[in-house]
């Protein structure tokens, strides 16, 4: 297993909501990985409006996955509506 580290930013909803994203993300890399620490860094405003909106939620996880499960983190976010853009990093090396 490698150690990744990810960031996203979600459209700010409900806390429901949001607190179900980030166990839905989570429950995608605990399937193949270990999640070291997820950071909730709560509401901020963008540098920039993404599709007319000007906050989101930040969230950085640090993890450690198989390269198939980072496929399958990557593609759930990309067609998720409520992830404004997330960045998937491979430590180290």
């Amino acid at each position: 297993m490698r150690a990744y580290e990810l960031m996203y930013i979600l459209k700010v909803v409900e806390e429901e909501a949001i607190d179900a994203l980030v166990t839905k993300f989570d429950n995608i890399i605990l399937s193949g990985g270990t999640i070291e620490k997820t950071d909730r860094w709560g509401k901020k405003r963008l540098a920039y409006p993404i599709q007319d909106i000007p906050d989101g939620y930040y969230v950085l996880v640090n993890f450690n996955a198989e390269p198939a499960t980072i496929k399958e983190l990557d593609r759930v976010m990309k067609i998720t509506d409520e992830v404004l853009r997330h960045m998937i990093i491979k430590k180290g090396e």
